[in-house]
């Protein structure tokens, strides 16, 4: 048997609220602010020093899409942070690589978001534990810098991305593929400088095979997703995988971590001796926390699957809709692996104007009545996921839980009885993009 103690201390209870949310990554913002716009105290914490999550700690050099084409269909927060920094960050949006984030005014668009609402919010602060009593949340057990403590709220909403409030309050959960566990492999972010675009004009991926037998590379890896262009001479790079990544074991993060920054060295050789425009590019940083695509998936009262896709599906308890394409990074370091890869992603995509929705259903954590979950961990397989991980699809569940806990929050239901109908009211009269929703 393991050595193991017994720890029992008394702790303070810091906060009472009407909703609580763990992370401040797009879909923990999202939920705060709409959910302290419709009047009620909200407390969120942040394990890192900034809201933004992928972007701003992983340092993710670009969001995916915001619209469908004819239809913007991340209406509402995704709006607001998109005009924001197409304001302040023009270049972002015209003429560069679509969508690049410029990090340090995102970081300050969260900032002014989260401060003019009302919400309460500490950053360099992690959920530790939950108590739970009859099919509810009691509190969760929160660590800072100041020690050890209790919240307690009426809704709690789980945005952390692997899902890690639900998996403490005993949600069920599942990782990866249902039949091997394995997940999509990870990628360390980083920022470079000293690019020539005028001269970076080649496919970044064009001479790939040669740097290959040339043993530039560790690993033959053939998935490139690349450079993207965030300002004259500064690109954002989304370039290297690290496979068999458990982003929910800090010690494979942490082999994880010093196996990419070494990997980096080789991306950097690649891109200077290879290819034009980029024989002066240095490494500026690396993000502080690996990419992670993929780990928990909370079940909720409903599972959205690759059916729901195909079928661009439509449902009476939407609250959103989405259209980024299936994109399942490979597991394993295969030419098997990329060639599925590429069959999926090429296959499994969208037209203009089209686009699935996302039931309400998919963010109600089943067998808990007050615990809702939002961004890329909600109820879905694999192939869903793989959608609605990123950024804009964050969004769009957000600032619905946020919503939806505001509800339950003052009419004392569990999260999967409240009025549906309400609750799309209020979405559509703070601009989310619901068509298929009476008025």
């Amino acid at each position: 048997m393991a050595n193991e103690i017994l720890y029992t201390k008394s702790i303070p209870i810091t906060h009472e609220v009407d909703v609580f949310i763990a992370g401040g990554g797009p879909s923990g913002v999202a939920a705060a602010v709409y959910a302290a716009r419709m009047g009620k105290r909200v407390y969120l914490v942040e394990s890192t020093g900034s809201f933004g999550g992928a972007a701003t700690t992983m340092l993710v050099p670009a969001f995916m899409q915001f619209s469908s084409g004819p239809y913007f269909l991340a209406e509402g927060i995704g709006r607001e942070v998109f005009e924001y920094l197409g304001k302040r960050s023009p270049a972002c949006y015209n003429g560069y690589a679509p969508y690049s984030i410029p990090v340090e005014i995102l970081k300050l668009c969260y900032d002014e978001m989260m401060t003019e609402c009302g919400a309460e919010f500490s950053f360099f602060t992690s959920v530790l534990d939950v108590i739970k009593a009859e099919g509810k949340i009691d509190s969760v057990i929160c660590s800072s810098k100041q020690g050890i403590f209790a919240v307690k709220a009426k809704m709690y909403v789980d945005c952390t991305g692997d899902g890690d409030l639900s998996y403490m309050a005993g949600a069920e959960c599942k990782k990866g593929d249902d039949k091997t566990g394995e997940m999509m492999a990870a990628t360390l972010c980083a920022l470079w400088e000293g690019t020539d675009f005028s001269r970076a004009t080649q496919p970044q991926r064009a001479f790939l095979e040669d740097a290959f037998r040339d043993n530039v590379f560790t690993n033959i890896d053939r998935h490139l997703p690349g450079m993207w262009r965030i300002k004259d001479g500064v690109t954002g790079s989304n370039v290297g995988h690290i496979y068999d990544v458990d982003g929910t074991d800090s010690d494979s993060l942490t082999d994880a971590m010093i196996a990419a920054r070494k990997q980096l060295r080789e991306y950097r050789k690649y891109y200077r001796e290879y290819l034009d425009g980029y024989e002066n590019m240095e490494l500026v940083i690396s993000a502080q926390q690996i990419g992670i695509r993929e780990s928990r998936r909370v079940t909720g009262e409903y599972v959205m699957t690759l059916e729901d896709f195909v079928n661009r599906a439509t449902f009476d308890d939407e609250i959103g809709r989405y259209c980024y394409p299936v994109d399942i990074h490979a597991g394993r370091n295969t030419d098997e692996g990329y060639r599925t890869f590429i069959k999926d992603y090429e296959a499994l995509r969208y037209s203009a104007g089209e686009s699935y929705g996302i039931p309400y259903r998919a963010l109600v954590v089943k067998g808990l009545d007050n615990l809702l979950v939002a961004g890329r961990c909600i109820s879905t397989d694999r192939y869903m996921q793989s959608s609605i991980r990123v950024m804009p699809g964050c969004y769009i569940t957000g600032q619905a839980a946020g919503t939806a806990a505001a509800i339950a929050s003052e009419t004392a239901c569990a999260a999967r009885d409240i009025d549906v109908k309400r609750l799309q009211k209020q979405l559509k009269s703070m601009g989310a993009f619901l068509p298929n929703c009476e008025d």
